[in-house]
């Protein structure tokens, strides 16, 4: 097998039952089980902070409607880099447009040069990234065949495709143009394997705890 790709888990330790995805606690979680870091999902309040949350709405609040006071339950973007920047390698998913100028702030103000990805399903967003900053690390995010034309195009350091769409010959595509491929959301450990066997640069999981078993 080539070198070990970086192990993430998705959301923190999401299978977890007990304790909440995209929190504090599920990050610890990740990495008590020894992952190498964690995705996680940042939005846009109405009062322009920066949010770790998936989906648009919490408890019946619209995030990009809401004042952060109402939503303060949520970990913000800037604390995150600030606990886990210089410990575990972060991939730092925007759901949104607009929040840009903020991540690539927060990313100074907090040093991260490297262990890090800014990653978004819009290739809109990570273009405006990699326009505003060529030393960030963007990654463009895939779940459909054809959204894999364009990863050339957003000039992304990482191309991050969901497992059922990774074949060896993708994996040497973008790895011969000097970029990297992470995949989600791999949670079967045959999977796992036959990914890593393929040569991926990292998988992010669910499954953390089976994850991190399956290659010690």
């Amino acid at each position: 097998m080539p070198d070990l790709p970086l192990l993430l888990g998705h959301r923190g330790a999401r299978a977890s039952k007990s304790i909440p995805e995209n929190t504090f606690a599920s990050f610890d979680l990740a990495l008590q089980h020894g992952c190498d870091g964690f995705e996680f999902d940042v939005r846009l309040t109405g009062c322009g902070r920066s949010v770790v949350c998936h989906d648009p709405t919490i408890d019946d609040v619209t995030v990009s409607r809401a004042d952060a006071s109402q939503l303060t339950h949520l970990p913000l973007l800037e604390h995150v880099l600030q606990r886990y920047g210089q410990r575990a390698f972060l991939d730092i998913e925007l759901k949104v447009a607009g929040l840009e100028s903020k991540v690539l702030n927060s990313l100074r103000e907090f040093r991260m040069e490297e262990d890090y990805v800014v990653s978004s399903f819009l290739s809109e967003v990570v273009m405006e990234l990699k326009t505003r900053s060529q030393k960030i690390q963007a990654g463009i995010i895939c779940d459909k065949a054809g959204q894999l034309v364009c990863w050339r195009e957003t000039n992304a350091d990482y191309v991050i495709p969901h497992y059922s769409l990774v074949t060896p010959k993708l994996i040497k595509e973008v790895q011969s143009a000097g970029r990297k491929l992470l995949t989600w959301t791999v949670n079967d450990r045959k999977a796992m394997l036959r990914l890593a066997e393929w040569g991926v640069d990292g998988i992010i999981s669910d499954e953390t705890e089976l994850l991190v078993e399956t290659f010690t």
